[in-house]
């Protein structure tokens, strides 16, 4: 008898089968879902008090990287003030943003190793990039945007590989960050030539604040 009800009523039929395919549109749409926004807060870079925090844990690091390297070449001191002020802006993040988490798990330094390794191949086999068929490279260019998008996901640690959405979020928090580095150290900087004083008082601000 159920088998003759649903041969007799084809709505019905038709409507489950219209629920399933519901159903499964949820389920494929729930599986490749953006990933939710992390909400950053970009404006907190732009405060006096971020700034202070920053500089006083940037000028003590660096004292603590200067004590370890007594004698570091010209190049080797460059490098050490450059990942210490990455390293420390990124525990001023707090590991909230992805950027942070990438810089604080060393994937930056990595990152930028394979970058030279890539550009130092690419030296080496320049006379050999000519012979190589043009019309197979042009069809394997993305579009212009898709491009981008690819470079600017290198140039932000650890968000190479998310969501476009997430991308641009990220990247803001990453440039607001850089700006504050960048008004943290050209203040240190002019207090340090000056001739140390103010120096002191910045890293005399108590561990409170960050």
């Amino acid at each position: 008898m159920a088998s003759s009800s649903t041969v007799s009523n084809p709505d019905a039929n038709s409507n489950r089968s219209r629920e399933s395919k519901r159903k499964k549109r949820r389920k494929i749409g729930d599986a490749g879902e953006i990933e939710p926004l992390t909400s950053l807060d970009q404006s907190r870079w732009r405060t006096d008090n971020e700034q202070q925090i920053y500089s006083s844990k940037l000028l003590q690091a660096l004292r603590h990287v200067r004590r370890s390297n007594d004698n570091p070449s010209p190049v080797n001191a460059g490098r050490a003030v450059r990942e210490t002020a990455d390293r420390v802006l990124a525990v001023t993040a707090k590991g909230r943003s992805r950027w942070s988490r990438a810089i604080l798990s060393g994937r930056l330094s990595l990152r930028l190793s394979q970058i030279n390794k890539k550009h130092k191949k690419a030296k080496l086999n320049n006379g050999n990039i000519k012979s190589k068929k043009p019309a197979a490279a042009k069809k394997k260019r993305l579009p212009a945007i898709q491009r981008k998008v690819r470079v600017l996901g290198r140039l932000v640690p650890g968000c190479q590989k998310v969501p476009f959405p997430n991308l641009l979020e990220e990247t803001t928090d990453y440039i607001s960050a850089l700006e504050m580095q960048i008004r943290a150290m050209t203040f240190l900087t002019g207090l340090l030539s000056a001739g140390g004083a103010g120096a002191g008082s910045v890293a005399a601000q108590p561990d409170r604040l960050g």
